[in-house]
């Protein structure tokens, strides 16, 4: 997880993605030397972690639990952001925070249909995609542009009515295997 002042070495809950963390650690330390790492018990899936400007919503689901929460908040605290967590273990549909959020900037998200009320999203704008384009949730913005998954017309035809340029990628295959456009991305 990697913020403008801080970079974190998750420790993903998933037993199949235990490998990726000493080789994300190797390039992350080389990029920044503030790297701060979640340690045992703590759990921590990227996925479940969406920055909000200064602001950090961090999911409890399957795969980041309480104290790796906590122990992001206290990093992040340490580096002058802050954060709320939210628990998303309640809603099945959900694996992880960003399956059914994404932050466009300006105030605005994007957020499953049935995404939870969250406090901290007050005064925000939530663009609501429906039950049937629910995966589309998973959006990233990248400078100017909104990248969706490929197939989900409504939704990019809302976006582009706001103003938005939007890019379509087919990410089928990642799909067979839960994943989603933020699990391809570290954003620096």
């Amino acid at each position: 997880m990697v913020a403008g002042r801080v970079a974190v070495v998750t420790r993903p809950g998933a037993e199949s993605r235990v490998g990726e963390v000493s080789a994300v650690a190797a390039v992350l330390g080389r990029l920044t030397p503030k790297l701060e790492k979640i340690a045992a018990p703590g759990t921590l899936d990227g996925g479940d972690v969406c920055q909000l400007e200064e602001h950090f919503l961090i999911g409890i689901s399957a795969r980041t639990n309480g104290a790796g929460a906590a122990q992001l908040t206290e990093i992040l605290v340490r580096h002058g952001y802050t954060a709320a967590t939210v628990d998303i273990r309640n809603h099945a549909k959900l694996l992880h925070l960003k399956s059914g959020m994404a932050y466009l900037g300006d105030k605005r998200c994007v957020v499953a249909a049935d995404f939870p009320q969250v406090d901290a999203l007050d005064g925000f704008t939530l663009l609501r995609v429906d039950a049937a384009e629910a995966y589309a949730a998973n959006c990233l913005r990248i400078n100017d542009e909104i990248v969706l998954p490929l197939g989900y017309p409504r939704i990019a035809s809302r976006l582009r009515e706001l103003g938005y340029s939007v890019r379509a990628l087919d990410v089928s295959e990642f799909r067979k295997m839960d994943g989603g456009l933020s699990c391809l991305s570290i954003r620096l």
